[in-house]
C-alpha cells in the first residue's frame, strides 16, 4: 500500500501524521519506506535528527539522476537509507528539491516516482510519502505514485475553505493520471474536544459526507518532545492518550 499524506496549506501536521503512522506500521512488523519529498525534509529530521544522510541518497539525488543520461541504471534503493528504527527506512528530502523543480516539471518526469515506487514493491508492505504545502510536480508524482491520500485537516476555516479546491484537485488529477487512487479520508488534526467550533466544524464535514476519520488526533506538548528528540511517539511514549489515538487510526486504515 502506498500513502500520501497531502493538504495544500501548511502547518497542518502533514510530516507529523506521515512519520508517526508510518513508525506505528513498522513496529507492528510491516516493511516501511517513507518518502520525503518536502524541501524543508522535517519527516526526514523527524527520523535521523541531525544525521546527514550518506552523498547520492535522498528524493534530490533520485529526481537528479533522471535528468542524466547513465550507462548504469540506478536502482531505487540506493537512494534509500536506514533509520534508527527496525523494518523503517527512508528516502530523504532537502533543500536541493527546489533547485530541481523546474527542470523536472519541464522534461516530464512526473511518472518517474511511480516507476520507482512500483520496482520496491517486494522490498516494502507500506510507502508512506510526506508531501510539500503546494500542488506543485513533487505532489503530484505522489499522487500519481500512491494508491490512496490521507488529508490533515486542522479545524480552522481557512482549512475548510481549502479542503473543496484540494479534493477537487485529487480527483481531477486521478482522472487524468491515476485512476487507482482515493481519498481514504480526511484525518482531524490538532483538535480540541472542548471547543465549539472544531466540534461544528468537522460535523458539518461528516453532515456533507465527507470521508471523516475517526479518531481525532488531539494536541500535546509530547509531539514537540518527540520532534526534538527525533522519536516518534510510539517510541517516545507508547501508552500516551495521542500515541494511542494514533495506534487506533493506524487500526482504522488497516
Amino acid at each position: 500500500m502506498r500513502r500520501v499524506v497531502f493538504n495544500q496549506k501548511g502547518g497542518v501536521g502533514k510530516s507529523t501524521i506521515t512519520v508517526n503512522l508510518a513508525a506505528i506500521a513498522a513496529a507492528a512488523g510491516q516493511r516501511v519506506l517513507v518518502v520525503d519529498l518536502d524541501r524543508q525534509g522535517n519527516a526526514s529530521r523527524y527520523l535521523i535528527g541531525d544525521a546527514v544522510p550518506p552523498a547520492g541518497t535522498g528524493t534530490a539525488a533520485f529526481f537528479e539522476q533522471s535528468l542524466k543520461f547513465s550507462v548504469r541504471e540506478h536502482k531505487p534503493v540506493e537512494f534509500i537509507v536506514g533509520t534508527p528504527f527496525e523494518r523503517l527506512h527512508l528516502m530523504p528530502g532537502s533543500a536541493e528539491l527546489d533547485e530541481l523543480h523546474g527542470k523536472l516539471e519541464s522534461r516530464a518526469k512526473v511518472y518517474k516516482l511511480r516507476r520507482a515506487l512500483e520496482a520496491l514493491a517486494d522490498d516494502y508492505d507500506e510507502v508512506w510519502i510526506d508531501t510539500p504545502p503546494a500542488l506543485n510536480f513533487y505532489t503530484r508524482s505522489a499522487l500519481i505514485a500512491a494508491d490512496s491520500c490521507l488529508i490533515p485537516f486542522d479545524c480552522d476555516a481557512f482549512s475548510r475553505a481549502a479542503l473543496y479546491e484540494l479534493m477537487h484537485n485529487v480527483e481531477e488529477l486521478r482522472d487524468d493520471h491515476n485512476e487507482a487512487l482515493h481519498v481514504e479520508g480526511i484525518v482531524v488534526n490538532q483538535f480540541q474536544p472542548r471547543a465549539s467550533l472544531p466540534q461544528r466544524t468537522v460535523q458539518e464535514l461528516i453532515d456533507e459526507g465527507l470521508p471523516v476519520l475517526q479518531p481525532y488526533l488531539g494536541s500535546s506538548v509530547k509531539v514537540r518532545e518527540s520532534h526534538e528528540r527525533a522519536l516518534p511517539l510510539v517510541h517516545l511514549e507508547p501508552r500516551h492518550p495521542l500515541t494511542q489515538a494514533y495506534q487506533a487510526l493506524y487500526d482504522s486504515l488497516a
